[in-house]
């Protein structure tokens, strides 16, 4: 018996599994087989030869994507004065200094993304128990500690993601929704991958890229041909 549902199966007998797709075919098999009733979240898996219990091969960075994530992102700023006048300018839902912190401490944590001012981490570093766990840190590596919040905060709601390699040594990320055509994910997933090739360790041998899965947030997953997308992004 399966566990998955007859949409699912259904979705699923519509790719070859056996087959490895163009990154076009790939997106527009995924709007294909898309059947739930919300907009579902496009989502890339990407294995990679590293070894991320040496410090030396785990990959990580950030992206802005050019067609944005399609997410509504609710962003916290931790700032006082000129700082944080220019965070809320720039778009920010929350804005504060001790009170912002006091908050947090206290168990608010309705946001997606916090930035932080430098002269704030003293505080925020209070914080990592709270905000750690959810992936909520502020971190310099990500640009989440920043004296321009303001360019962050622009940043963060224009479709900046993070990206991080796991102990599997696989990286999973998010390049839009079911709702986005077929060329703007397209776009969105070969800017990933470019700038997860460009964070490739030195120490690194044999091949970077493993394998390549696109999928929706419900439906099958959709293999990709490495030849093809690694010679579209470099």
């Amino acid at each position: 018996m399966s566990r998955h549902g007859k949409k699912y199966e259904a979705a699923r007998e519509k790719i070859d599994r056996n087959k490895r797709y163009t990154l076009k075919e790939a997106v527009e098999l995924v709007k294909e087989c898309s059947f739930a009733e919300f907009d579902e979240t496009v989502e890339v898996a990407i294995r990679l030869g590293v070894d991320p219990k040496h410090a030396e091969q785990m990959v990580r960075g950030t992206v802005v994507l050019p067609n944005g994530t399609g997410k509504s992102v609710r962003v916290a700023v931790f700032a006082e004065g000129e700082d944080a006048d220019a965070a809320r300018d720039a778009g920010a839902d929350v804005v504060g200094g001790d009170d912002l912190v006091e908050n947090v401490q206290e168990g608010f944590l309705d946001f997606d993304v916090a930035i932080a001012h430098p002269s704030m981490m003293g505080k925020v570093g209070k914080l990592g128990k709270m905000l750690g766990p959810r992936g909520l840190m502020p971190n310099p590596k990500s640009g989440t500690v920043t004296p321009n919040v303001a360019q962050a905060v622009k940043e963060a709601k224009a479709g900046k993601i993070e990206y991080r390699v796991d102990k599997g040594g696989v990286i999973h990320a998010y390049i839009g929704k079911v709702s986005f055509d077929a060329e703007s994910l397209e776009d969105n997933c070969l800017t990933l991958i470019s700038s997860i090739q460009k964070a490739k360790p030195a120490s690194v041998k044999g091949a970077y890229f493993r394998s390549i899965t696109v999928s929706s947030t419900m439906g099958p997953g959709v293999r990709i041909d490495l030849s093809g997308i690694l010679q579209q992004s470099s």
